[in-house]
């Protein structure tokens, strides 16, 4: 069987996703970063910068084209979504800097952790990861939005989950590893 391309279509759609994510923070701090409309415009950009990493993995599946650069750049372009977005709400005073500083430590951690096992192969994306980063993307995507106050203790509940699933997968990273 072929292996496939490193430059192919799934891992091109992960560029051009790291490639957005400057827009993504030029969008939501216009006009101060607090203006209803462009906080709107942000969730949006965010939104399908978001829905691009269900996409390349998606065709990387089906079109049978799992590549190794993929399997490391993949999660990156997801750690880099998620910081973007996490240091601009908190820069903006949106999301307190313990949170931010919490989920990241933990994301750069295991980036760190996964490039250092990276010569007994790559360590790829499990169910557990999966669920965390669409369940952080969706906590702090309300955080985006213009909220009414009154589902504030709904986007807090999201965050925590979204929390206690980063660190719980954080831990079963090191523990696979281990066990290679």
């Amino acid at each position: 069987m072929k292996k496939p391309s490193e430059l192919n279509l799934p891992n091109s759609i992960t560029i051009i996703r790291i490639l957005a994510l400057p827009i993504c923070a030029y969008v939501l701090f216009k006009n101060g970063g607090h203006d209803y409309h462009w906080r709107i415009a942000a969730w949006w950009v965010f939104f399908f910068v978001g829905m691009s990493d269900a996409l390349d993995g998606k065709l990387a599946r089906s079109r049978n084209s799992v590549t190794e650069f993929g399997k490391l750049l993949d999660p990156i372009a997801d750690k880099a979504y998620l910081a973007t977005a996490m240091i601009g709400l908190s820069i903006l005073g949106d999301l307190q800097w313990w949170v931010t500083v919490a989920i990241l430590f933990r994301e750069i951690g295991i980036t760190i952790f996964r490039f250092s096992v990276i010569k007994t192969g790559v360590i790829p994306a499990n169910r557990g990861g999966k669920i965390k980063t669409a369940v952080q993307n969706f906590a702090i995507s309300f955080y985006m939005l213009p909220l009414n106050p009154a589902l504030f203790l709904a986007r807090d509940i999201f965050l925590g989950i979204a929390i206690v699933l980063t660190l719980a997968t954080g831990a079963s990273y090191v523990n696979q590893a281990r066990k290679r």
